[in-house]
């Protein structure tokens, strides 16, 4: 009897979506639904635990971060985008766009990351960069940038594509960039947010649209963010900031989630989850990192370090920190961290102030928790004499100094001989 008690409790327990344990595999670590996931420290980009990292998955609409980072760094607020017909006949999540219909860009930006339209992010990427193709071109760019290598994007959306891929920790990385945009943040930290779409539609446009109103109801113009975590009475979570979600039936349920406690942000990236396993996936990966985790700053700016020659420099160069570095421990654990300076190769006059001149390596067990720039404090300037033109102009100088004095003593000697010669007159 007690059995089946404890069976239907669990049942109960599963339909109605109850949290499942943070920590229950070896060392604390969560078990997770999802295929793979990373857990990243949003400052210094430290993995703070990983589950198939480097696995090629299909991201779903999580693609729909670089696009709006894109977006966010090739064009303007302000800037009005017509939607095209290809646009609005793209296929899967979409808000209805109508083809010839305006909408200023910050309004498709909210449209694409928070209620996860297909129709804007192909407005967005013909808009940004001439064609969904362009624009993918532009996309793969960005992500070398980040670091995330073993990524490529075909399209703006995410719709299943087989070159279209990332993997847990590139998507972290793209994240990452991602959300130290302001503007960024702020589209994906909204809940929910009311678009007057009438009032930029050509005549022609709205009178279609008025047409469908009366066969399928008013066209939206209310916004809700699809990200759980931000909002829900079960599956939000305090401190949540961001970012995306995504969902096909190819790559499952997706999530890249953020979430800031006590100074410190997260990231969680969770591919291929299942149901609402998704949320308690990233929550648990959330609850790890702030609950296992202490952040111990290592480094501030402007601390001395070392001095380093520099080759026909004037003196040497002191080198200091260019700025902070925190390092995520274990809670109770607190190594013996080293510090070992490495300075570029054959340092030359002149330096500027600021100029980056070597790395201060962090060390601890025998393995490098990362790497703080060193800076010059001060210019060094370049000695005359290391000039090749010096000696060469020395010795043209030497021998102008020699030939001026022996005019002027010719002078002076032709002087006193028309002197003496006056004298003798006299």
């Amino acid at each position: 009897m007690q059995h089946k008690a404890v069976v239907i409790l669990l049942t109960l327990a599963v339909m109605l979506g109850a949290r499942a344990p943070a920590w229950a595999g070896p060392a604390g670590e969560p078990e997770l639904v999802g295929q793979a996931a990373v857990l990243m420290d949003a400052g210094s980009g430290q993995v703070l635990y990983a589950k198939n990292q480097d696995k090629r998955m299909y991201p779903a609409s999580t693609t729909k971060i670089m696009t709006a980072l894109v977006a966010l760094e090739e064009t303007s607020l302000d800037e009005m985008v017509t939607v095209s017909e290809r646009a609005a006949q793209v296929g899967g999540s979409r808000i209805g766009l109508q083809p010839g219909e305006k909408v200023k860009m910050e309004h498709l930006l909210y449209m694409l990351m928070l209620s996860s339209a297909n129709d804007a992010a192909v407005a967005i990427a013909e808009h940004a960069g001439g064609s969904v193709r362009g624009f993918a071109a532009l996309m793969n760019a960005r992500a070398r940038e980040t670091g995330a290598l073993h990524t490529n994007f075909t399209n703006p959306h995410g719709l299943p594509d087989e070159n279209h891929y990332t993997t847990a920790r590139d998507l972290a990385k793209i994240s990452r960039e991602a959300m130290q945009n302001e503007t960024f943040r702020r589209i994906v930290r909204t809940v929910n947010i009311r678009i007057e779409r009438k009032e930029n539609m050509p005549p022609a446009v709205l009178r279609r649209v008025e047409e469908l109103e009366k066969l399928y109801g008013p066209v939206q113009e209310d916004f809700f963010n699809h990200n759980k975590l931000l909002w829900h009475s079960r599956y939000g979570y305090r401190g949540a900031n961001g970012i995306k979600t995504g969902y096909t039936v190819e790559a499952g349920q997706c999530i890249a989630a953020s979430a800031r406690r006590e100074g410190r942000e997260l990231i969680a990236v969770v591919l291929n989850s299942q149901g609402t396993a998704l949320w308690n996936d990233a929550a648990a990966l959330l609850d790890y990192g702030f609950n296992n985790f202490t952040r111990v700053q290592l480094v501030k700016p402007r601390e001395m370090i070392t001095d380093a020659a520099v080759q026909h420099g004037e003196a040497r160069a002191v080198l200091e920190t260019a700025d902070y570095f925190y390092y995520n421990f274990p809670v109770g654990e607190s190594p013996r961290v080293n510090r070992r300076v490495e300075l570029e190769e054959n340092i030359t006059a002149p330096v500027a102030a600021g100029e980056q001149l070597g790395e201060m390596v962090l060390e601890a067990g025998g393995r490098e928790l990362g790497r703080v720039a060193l800076v010059a404090v001060h210019p060094v300037a370049r000695k005359a004499s290391s000039y090749w033109w010096f000696w060469p102009g020395l010795l043209l100088a030497a021998l102008f100094l020699l030939r001026v004095r022996a005019s002027l003593r010719r002078r002076r000697a032709k002087s006193r001989v028309v002197y003496m010669r006056k004298r003798d007159r006299w």
